[in-house]
């Protein structure tokens, strides 16, 4: 299909492009970033449905689906008003990126007009599907949290860095008001040197971390100090870069 009046958005998800293709092969994940009721077929020449959450339901068909990197469908509302069923069609393709995945869309439409009023929509629903997929990838943010916290109560180095290795990447970044490491091996030095300086105090987290499309904030306490960590979550759910602001006093986690 060939149609004159094109929508390009393209947006970028901090997920790998294989879980990102998830979210187009199975109904149960479809409904969960359009609307209950919603399903699809994964397959050329397979139905799906959008069923928003008003009630307003489109229908379409799979005519191409290439995992992890394309899929492409028609978009046409049941009622046949604004675009009849058939009438216009959707290609979104996956790039992997350093970070995570590109995801462009091309929307192709007949009518210039009910092109742009289709912009913010999909402004929207593409905002709406970066957070689900993120949340369900980021679902254990607050153990992550609470395991960076705890490498800064290890006393042994090795069974620290052992640790950290798990559930951080080998290039993370900390920084805060006393501190700049760069990589694993600076970071379990800094934490031994800190342990020296503050003996037997650690950072412990304080009240639920909030989290939005691969990013995570949590409070802390650390003796009569508190602060906040900003946390950059990479593809695969690793801790990649943190950020301390004091809200007063000295260095920690």
């Amino acid at each position: 299909m060939l149609l004159p009046h094109v929508l390009d958005r393209t947006i970028e998800i901090r997920a790998t492009p294989d879980t990102v293709f998830g979210y187009f092969t199975d109904s149960a994940r479809w409904a969960s970033w359009w609307g209950a009721g919603s399903s699809i077929d994964p397959r050329p020449g397979g139905p799906l449905v959008i069923r928003y959450p008003d009630g307003t339901e489109v229908l379409g068909e799979v005519l191409d689906i290439n995992p992890p990197r394309r899929i492409v469908f028609t978009y046409g509302y049941a009622s046949g008003k604004m675009i009849p069923p058939g009438g216009s069609q959707v290609t979104i393709d996956l790039e992997a990126t350093a970070d995570g995945t590109r995801l462009t869309l091309t929307h192709e439409f007949a009518d210039a007009a009910v092109r742009d009023q289709h912009v913010q929509g999909w402004r929207y629903q593409l905002s709406v599907f970066a957070n689900v997929v993120l949340d369900t990838l980021h679902a254990g943010a607050a153990d992550l949290v609470d395991r960076w916290f705890q490498a800064w109560a290890e006393t042994d180095a090795d069974v620290r860095r052992t640790n950290l290795a798990t559930f951080v990447t080998g290039d993370v970044r900390f920084r805060d008001r006393f501190s700049a490491t760069d990589g694993l091996d600076d970071l379990v030095a800094h934490i031994t040197a800190t342990q020296r300086f503050m003996p037997g105090t650690h950072p412990v987290r304080a009240g639920d971390v909030r989290h939005c499309q691969g990013f995570v904030l949590a409070d802390w306490t650390v003796g009569s100090f508190s602060g906040t960590n900003h946390f950059t979550l990479d593809a695969r759910g690793r801790i990649g870069a943190v950020v301390g602001f004091w809200n007063s006093g000295r260095s920690g986690g």
